[in-house]
């Protein structure tokens, strides 16, 4: 007789029924979905915000004509606007700075400003200007008011370091000048007054970090708002002013030009310090002005070459 076999052992469930997969893969995608919705509503509430800043005329024009101007930039240009500010600008100030560690500050003022000198004669000797009797005079001027109101402080000891520091800083603010020119032309003031500046406070950065002169720690707040000063006013805006100046009346006149500083500085430390002016100092300052009236009155501006600047472009894009 056949025998039933008895069947054990362990029944397996069944899988899971289908319709309960379903509703997890449902709620997945309604979390997906949900999460991108936020992301989204976050991201139009932030271009609604904007939006309104890039409906308004004055900006529509100026972004209209500031963005080509920028776009346009030569890579050239630029790389020769960060060198002067990397190579030019930080060597010029560190030859000047070890030189007032050695001489006094009349002496080293005396020698750093014969680049007017240095840079009249490159330029006629590059073709860049001619050497006429205006110009001539101006800088005799200029050489002799420096002479005197310089003279008054007090020249003190000569030391040949010192006075090679000096005169390097002169040959090399005078090529950064020269190379100046011919960026000035193709750059406005504003953005290759922000690309120098930029390449020295890179180069002098790393300089003094390397050297272990690097505190920004032991700098107190009133000292960081002086340096906040020192770098807006009597950096960036000078440069930038100076720019737009050599662009408009060229390398010798700009170089000349600038010799008022020391007669400033002189001025007002009389002004703020109570220092007393010698007759030979105010004398000197009356040639220095004399020479600043005679490039005037000779004509010195020549055409500007033309630049855009997105400072300016603004300012034109105001209603009047």
């Amino acid at each position: 007789m056949l025998r039933r076999r008895r069947v054990t052992g362990h029944v397996p469930r069944r899988p899971a029924p289908l319709p309960r997969l379903g509703r997890r893969v449902r709620r997945d995608g309604d979390l997906r979905q949900a999460r991108a919705g936020r992301r989204r509503d976050r991201r139009d509430a932030a271009q609604r915000a904007v939006r309104p800043r890039r409906r308004d005329p004055v900006v529509r024009a100026a972004r209209a004509r500031a963005l080509p101007a920028l776009r346009t930039l030569g890579r050239r240009d630029v790389a020769i606007a960060f060198g002067l500010g990397a190579c030019g600008y930080a060597l010029q100030s560190g030859c000047y700075v070890l030189a007032l560690q050695r001489i006094d500050a009349s002496l080293l003022s005396l020698l750093l400003y014969t680049f007017p000198a240095i840079v009249t004669v490159a330029s006629v000797a590059l073709g860049r200007e001619r050497l006429d009797p205006r110009r001539v005079a101006a800088l005799v001027l200029v050489s002799a008011g420096l002479a005197l109101v310089l003279a008054g402080a007090g020249t003190g000891a000569l030391e040949a370091v010192g006075v090679a520091l000096s005169l390097g800083a002169a040959f090399v603010y005078s090529a950064y000048i020269l190379v100046s020119d011919g960026v000035a032309g193709r750059l406005p003031a504003l953005t290759l007054s922000a690309l120098v500046c930029t390449g020295a406070a890179a180069s002098l950065t790393i300089g003094s970090a390397v050297t272990g002169q690097l505190r920004p720690g032991a700098v107190t707040a009133a000292g960081w708002g002086w340096l906040a000063c020192l770098a807006v006013v009597s950096t960036v805006a000078a440069i930038a002013l100076f720019f737009a100046g050599l662009r408009r009346v060229g390398p010798t006149a700009a170089s000349i030009l600038s010799t008022v500083e020391p007669v400033v500085t002189v001025v007002l430390a009389s002004l703020v310090f109570s220092e007393r002016l010698g007759g030979a100092q105010l004398v000197g300052g009356a040639l220095v002005l004399g020479a600043v009236i005679v490039l005037r009155t000779g004509g010195a501006a020549r055409a500007p070459r033309t630049a855009l600047d997105p400072g300016e472009v603004a300012a034109e894009a105001l209603p009047s």
